[in-house]
C-alpha cells in the first residue's frame, strides 16, 4: 500500500472500516498514539507537532471515534487491539513505539498480550491494568441506561469535569471547552457502547511480568479516573519499568500539562534504541 500521503485526517480501510489517521514526520518505527474515552485522536495535536520533526508519529482514531466511525459493531478492546494490528500492517510497519492513555492504555495492553512481538517499546498514560469492580460496573450500567434514556449531554458534562486538575477547570478554560466539543461530538450510541467496551474488559495485570520492550508509564499526580497507585502497580510489576508523575495534572495530562509530558516522553525516547 502507497503509505507516501502525510497530514492530518488521513483514510486506510482497516478491518472491515476505514480508520482515520494523522501522520507526520519519518521514521522506520512510528509512535502510534492511541487516545481515550470518549476523545479523539486531535487531543494529540501537540504531541505529534512536538515530536514531528525527530521521529515518525502517527494518532489514529479508535473505531466509532473521531472521524473512524463505526455505528453497526459490536466493540471491545480485543476488536481495537484487533484493529491495531491491521492498522500497522495496512501501513507496513512490522513495530511501532505505542503510547496509550486510559483506554488508549487498555489496547495497547491487550494488543502486547497477544502481539509482543510488534512492539518496540510501550507508554502508558493515565491508565490501569485492572478490570472494573462490581461497584464500578454497577455505576456504568447506570449511566449507560441514562445516557440511553436521556441522551448523553450530562454524562459528558460531569466526565470531562472529572478528568481535568481542578487549577485546569479554572485556569485553561478554552482548553476544557474544546475537548468539551469533542466528548459531545461522540453519538449517543458510541457513549454508550464505549461504556459497554469499559464495563467488559479483561484485566491485563497478570500479563505485566511478560513486558520485555522498554516501559514507560506517565500519569497524572490528581487523577481520579486511573489512580497514580494504579500506575504505581503496573511499574512494580514490570520490569525496568520507568513511572513519572506529571504535576498538576489529572487524567489527561497531556493536554494539561504539555511540556512536562513531552519532555518525560523524550527523554525515554532518547534512550531507546531503534533498530
Amino acid at each position: 500500500m502507497n503509505t507516501a500521503s502525510k497530514g492530518y485526517n488521513l483514510i486506510v480501510p482497516v478491518n472491515t472500516i476505514n480508520i482515520s489517521y494523522d501522520d507526520l514526520g519519518e521514521g522506520s518505527v512510528p509512535i502510534i498514539f492511541l487516545h481515550g474515552f470518549p476523545f479523539d485522536k486531535s487531543m494529540w495535536k501537540v504531541q505529534l507537532e512536538f515530536f514531528s520533526s525527530s521521529q515518525r508519529v502517527i494518532a489514529v482514531d479508535i473505531r466509532g471515534f473521531g472521524k473512524s466511525t463505526d455505528e453497526e459493531s459490536s466493540l471491545s478492546i480485543d476488536l481495537f487491539g484487533n484493529d491495531l494490528i491491521h492498522f500497522m500492517d495496512a501501513l507496513g510497519f512490522e513495530k511501532a513505539i505505542v503510547c496509550g492513555l486510559s483506554m488508549g492504555g487498555y489496547i495497547a495492553l491487550n494488543a502486547h498480550g497477544r502481539f509482543a512481538n510488534r512492539f518496540e517499546a510501550l507508554i502508558l498514560c493515565d491508565t490501569q491494568c485492572i478490570n472494573d469492580s462490581n461497584e464500578v460496573t454497577a455505576k456504568r450500567l447506570e449511566a449507560i441506561t441514562k445516557v440511553e434514556a436521556e441522551g448523553p449531554g450530562e454524562f459528558n458534562e460531569d466526565f470531562v469535569k472529572k478528568v481535568f486538575h481542578p487549577d485546569s477547570l479554572t485556569e485553561k478554560k478554552e482548553l476544557v471547552e474544546e475537548l468539551k466539543a469533542v466528548v459531545s461530538a461522540n453519538s449517543q450510541h458510541i457513549i454508550a457502547e464505549g461504556l459497554r467496551v469499559l464495563s467488559g474488559r479483561s484485566e491485563t495485570c497478570s500479563t505485566l511480568a511478560d513486558i520485555s520492550v522498554p516501559t514507560l508509564i506517565i500519569c497524572g499526580r490528581e487523577d481520579e479516573v486511573t489512580p497514580l497507585a494504579q500506575s504505581e502497580s503496573m511499574q512494580e510489576a514490570i520490569e525496568g519499568a520507568e513511572l513519572q508523575v506529571v504535576e498538576k495534572a489529572g487524567h489527561v495530562s497531556n493536554l494539561e500539562q504539555p511540556e512536562v509530558f513531552n519532555g518525560y516522553l523524550q527523554d525515554f525516547l532518547s534512550r531507546i534504541s531503534l533498530d
